[in-house]
């Protein structure tokens, strides 16, 4: 059945608008590189693209598919989700490559699925479905809860083993060489007992993407890794010194690239430039790769921002600013200095200072802090020194904090920590407002519930994934959550305390 005009030509639309290197959809040996988010969020992805640009250099037919932004529009149409570069349903190749961020896009693949016919548990699926192979972000830290809805994964770094993954399976008909893989998990045969994550090689970095376009969150932005790794040792963090891969003889968990190397990647009809990495504010050569991009007419977009280095390297910021930031967001990550410390995160009020401070000299439009509240053993003082100090930062320039519920993650030294509760961090978040009301500081929370529901996936094994497929069939909604959660498999007591709070 051919695929109504108002269904096809937001794909049409926004492909017309890419720039860069197509991929080589219609080929044999065709794969589905799938990301259950909608096109703005999947783009941003540059391991999504990244993953797909390896498999299209090795000679594979590529197609991206993407999660319908208006879902209903499709399930009413009783359409299966097409390819951006045939329109071609998912449910004619034989092989999806799926990249899966965090917990809550568990719901995107089964929705897929689910759109396609297809049963969401590999153990009702048919012999002649296809076969999902899954990596991403995710397989750092638990994978676990999506293992009930794959065939197998690449846990960590897939760059060097992806293709010959694929071409195994083409040649074979399944995924059997995962067992001999790096970073192999094959569900059937490993159980929830996850191998150690694949560390790929120098030679593979930078990853950077194919392709850039207005129709995402990083609005015609070409990404490239200037690092790949981090050096700290903070607790909450799956990217930390003692997680990451290393090779190549480096310590420390975090690998440069080159501000030269960096230069010779970036296209020279790219507008904008993002530079990706866990501790890229961290990369020695920072200052001088912001001045070249910006000598060659670039704008700039960078992944993450410590408040040490902002505070430390005053160049930063201005050079951002000239890049065409007008926001300077940094991470504070707890509400006080004691919590700071316990969780290995050496930012102090002083550099937050020094960060708004230079918000103002540059004439950024706002200074944004990232957070969180309901850290292990966080008391009110926190509490009270977090208003306090982001009072003193609204007396310099505008603030915004992004106060995020803390969820343990496994891989990590917290993981094991329970869940404040939603309550708890809700009754906080009135506090911290009702401390910033009159003064130039807006609080801009995310939902507390959806935290909660994020811990349950982050700290489950393969029961987590029957319940995801339980609240998704029951509506999706909270409530339909903590139904599924609540009934049966979940063995430690403390991951429903929140519930009773």
């Amino acid at each position: 059945m051919a695929l109504p005009r108002a269904l096809a030509a937001p794909i049409l639309h926004r492909k017309a608008l890419e720039r860069g290197r197509v991929f080589p959809g219609g080929r044999p040996r065709r794969i589905a590189m799938v990301y259950p988010s909608p096109y703005r969020a999947g783009m941003s992805s540059l391991g999504y693209q990244w993953i797909a640009n390896l498999l299209a250099e090795r000679g594979f037919s590529v197609e991206r598919v993407f999660l319908p932004d208006d879902l209903e529009a499709w399930r009413k149409a009783r359409q299966v989700p097409v390819s951006e570069e045939t329109l071609t349903p998912l449910t004619e190749f034989p092989l999806w490559c799926v990249s899966l961020a965090y917990e809550l896009e568990l719901v995107g693949l089964i929705e897929l699925l689910r759109m396609c016919g297809i049963a969401p548990l590999r153990r009702h699926r048919a012999p002649q479905d296809p076969t999902i192979l899954l990596g991403g972000p995710l397989t750092f830290s638990n994978p676990l809860p999506a293992a009930p809805f794959c065939d197998g994964m690449i846990l960590g770094e897939a760059d060097d083993y992806v293709a010959d993954v694929c071409d195994a399976f083409f040649d074979d008909g399944d995924l059997e060489v995962l067992s001999r893989t790096p970073g192999g998990y094959l569900p059937y045969l490993h159980g929830e007992v996850l191998p150690p994550i694949a560390r790929s090689a120098d030679a593979h970095l930078p990853a950077h993407s194919r392709i850039w376009t207005p129709e995402t969150e990083l609005h015609d932005m070409f990404l490239i890794e200037g690092e790949r790794g981090c050096h700290r040792t903070c607790t909450f963090c799956v990217m930390r010194r003692d997680t990451t891969p290393e090779t190549g003889g480096r310590a420390g968990g975090m690998r440069l690239v080159t501000p030269e190397r960096l230069m010779e990647l970036v296209p020279t009809d790219a507008p904008r430039v993002g530079l990706v990495g866990a501790a890229i504010s961290d990369h020695p050569q920072l200052v001088p790769l912001l001045e070249a991009l910006i000598e060659a007419g670039k704008g700039i977009g960078i992944s993450s921002l410590r408040g040490d280095r902002v505070a430390l390297k005053p160049d930063i910021p201005r050079l951002l600013r000239l890049g065409g930031y007008s926001t300077l967001t940094v991470a504070s990550d707890a509400a006080s200095q004691r919590l700071r410390r316990t969780l290995a995160k050496g930012t102090t009020e002083a550099q937050l200072v020094a960060c708004a401070e230079a918000a103002k000299e540059h004439k950024y439009r706002l200074l944004k802090v990232y957070m969180m509240l309901g850290v292990p053993d966080e008391q009110d003082d926190d509490l009270e020194e977090l208003i306090a100090s982001t009072r003193k930062l609204a007396t310099i320039h505008p603030v915004a904090l992004g106060v995020a519920a803390f969820v343990a993650k496994r891989n990590t030294p917290l993981d094991g920590a329970p869940f404040a509760g939603v309550a708890v961090v809700e009754k906080r978040l009135e506090r911290l407002r009702a401390g910033l009301r009159g003064v130039r500081a807006e609080v801009r929370p995310a939902s507390a519930r959806w935290a909660w529901v994020e811990f349950q996936l982050a700290t489950a094994g393969w029961e987590g994934g029957e319940a995801c497929l339980r609240a998704t069939e029951d509506g999706g909604g909270y409530s339909a959550w903590k139904r599924a959660f609540g009934v049966g498999g979940f063995s430690a007591p403390w991951r429903l305390e929140a519930e009773a709070r």
